[in-house]
């Protein structure tokens, strides 16, 4: 039941990701024509602190038009590590840098359209060293309990696939 992948050809590309058109083979022999959109890593961190809170971004999005609380992200640079990636966007977005950080998981949050990979990492320690540099990527960054997570996603607090499980599994390795 596996497709091949037979030619790809790129339709549309920037720094941020390529789409590409596709000619796909199914296992019948049939062909078909199929968009993928080729993305950079995603590097995602947060702090849970030793009163099993977790530091959330409440933001907007726009493309959605929605609000919802996430952890800090952002495209892993070329040449950059993804744990250094995730220490970087935590500290440019909340104003907090990382101790050692421990990865979490990964996820594909489209894989039926996108070759995007989320690697989410933690850390059991955090030094506030100032305001944020990216302040614009949220309204406003707290400290949550990690016992609210289910209820908050259960009532779309936090829309994002890919945080919701974060944030679930911080909560059973956290409360379990």
């Amino acid at each position: 039941m596996q497709w091949t992948t037979r030619d790809e050809q790129t339709v549309y590309g920037n720094r941020w990701f390529q789409v590409n058109l596709a000619d796909v083979e199914l296992p019948d022999g049939r062909h078909l024509d199929h968009f993928v959109i080729r993305l950079r890593p995603v590097a995602v961190a947060t702090v849970v602190n030793p009163a099993n809170e977790v530091l959330l971004l409440w933001r907007h999005r726009f493309i959605t038009d929605s609000w919802g609380w996430e952890l800090a992200a952002g495209v892993v640079e070329d040449g950059e590590g993804i744990d250094v990636a995730a220490a970087r966007e935590l500290e440019e977005e909340t104003g907090w840098r990382p101790g050692p950080l421990r990865h979490l998981m990964s996820v594909e949050p489209s894989n039926g359209l996108t070759d995007a990979r989320h690697h989410i990492y933690w850390s059991e320690e955090g030094t506030y060293i100032g305001h944020p540099e990216d302040d614009f990527e949220s309204s406003r960054r707290e400290w949550v309990s990690l016992k609210l997570v289910p209820d908050m996603i259960a009532r779309g607090e936090v829309p994002a696939a890919n945080m919701a499980a974060a944030l679930l599994l911080l909560h059973h390795l956290r409360l379990g």
